[in-house]
This record gives structure tokens, sequence and C-alpha cells, in this order.
């Protein structure tokens, strides 16, 4: 006789702490057209209002609530599986965004910088960028053009081969991550699927 699942996530959960607590459930949660997870609304709103909100009815709903959980009683599962081998990832920066990030590491007095993949956004994940003076053992670091970034694994398999360029245009500044694996992006460019 099966024992019966205990659900973690109820069609009263707000996506913002389904988001927090199970971010391995932000690609199932896209799955069904709710690619909000990260908008300023999504937080405070009820599962059931965002899909609503996105033309699902209770039926897709409870189908949607049950498949979530599945998701999160799987997941231990999956940390158990073998590591992805990353000795061979790459992360290349143009030369104008290298030159960006050394006079901000120099500005800052700090010795690399560093990116990370986050859930939330409108299309499931956010790059996050910040200058750093530490990498841990989680990290891959690399050095490229007399700077160093640090990334975590868990980041990394979903920046595999990215570019990391810096644009300066009339619509503003900033560094802009092209990444081959994206299979969606948001208008703002700063949030992937």
């Amino acid at each position: 006789m099966e024992q019966e699942q205990v659900q973690k996530i109820t069609k009263d959960t707000t996506i913002g702490d389904i988001v927090e607590k199970y971010p391995q459930v932000v690609d199932t949660l896209t799955s069904f057209g709710v690619h909000c997870v990260g908008c300023h609304v999504s937080p405070f709103e009820s599962l059931e209002m965002g899909f609503k909100g996105h033309g699902l009815d209770d039926v897709k709903i409870e189908e949607a609530v049950k498949k979530l959980n599945e998701v999160i009683g799987n997941s231990t599962k999956q940390e158990q599986k073998e590591e992805v081998d990353l000795s061979n990832a790459t992360l290349t920066v143009t030369d104008k965004a290298a030159e960006k990030i050394k006079a901000l590491i120099e500005q800052e007095k700090k010795q690399a910088l560093r990116i990370s993949v986050q859930p939330g956004g409108c299309s499931g994940h956010t790059y996050g960028m910040e200058l750093d003076d530490k990498s841990t053992d989680d990290d891959i670091v690399i050095e490229q053009k007399g700077i160093k970034i640090f990334v975590d694994k868990a980041s990394m398999e979903k920046l595999n081969g990215v570019d990391v360029d810096y644009v300066d245009s009339l619509q503003g500044a900033g560094f802009k991550i092209n990444n081959p694996q994206a299979k969606s992006t948001c208008g703002c460019g700063s949030s992937f699927g």
C-alpha cells in the first residue's frame, strides 16, 4: 500500500513562497504558462490567483499543484544523481566587458566579478552579478583578459557557453549575457528560461 504524499504546495501557497522554498519547480510553473514568477505582483499572489490570471481553470490548477508536488518529491532523488562534468565548461568575456569589469574591480577594491543564476524573473531564471573578494569550494574560477570571474557550479550548468559583453548605447549601458542555452528570454533581457 502506497503512502500518500503530503502536499507541500497547495493552490493557496503564494508564488513567492514557492519560488523561494522550492526553486526546482520554476521550470514546471513556466511549463504551465506562468512565466511571471519574478514579476512584482507574483510574490504576493496565491498559486490559484496566478494561474487564473493566466486563464487556467480549476482542473488545470489541480493538475499543476499535483505536478509541482511530484517535482518536489523527486528532487531529493535528483540531488543524489551524479554531478555534471563542468571541466570543459566555458564562459567568454568580450574585451569591452573585461575593461569594464577590471575598472569596477579596481574602483571597489574587490578581486572578482561573481556571476550567478537564481530562480525568478519573467522567464524562470535571472542573472546575478556582484563584485566579490572570495571564491568558495563550490566555485569555478575563470581567469580571462586580466580579470577573475567566480561562478558556482549550479549556476555554471546554466551559464556554460555564454558570452558576457558590455553594451553602451542610447538606451543605456550595462552587461549583456548571450546565453545559447536559453530557450526563452524576457523583453528586458535579464531573465531566461
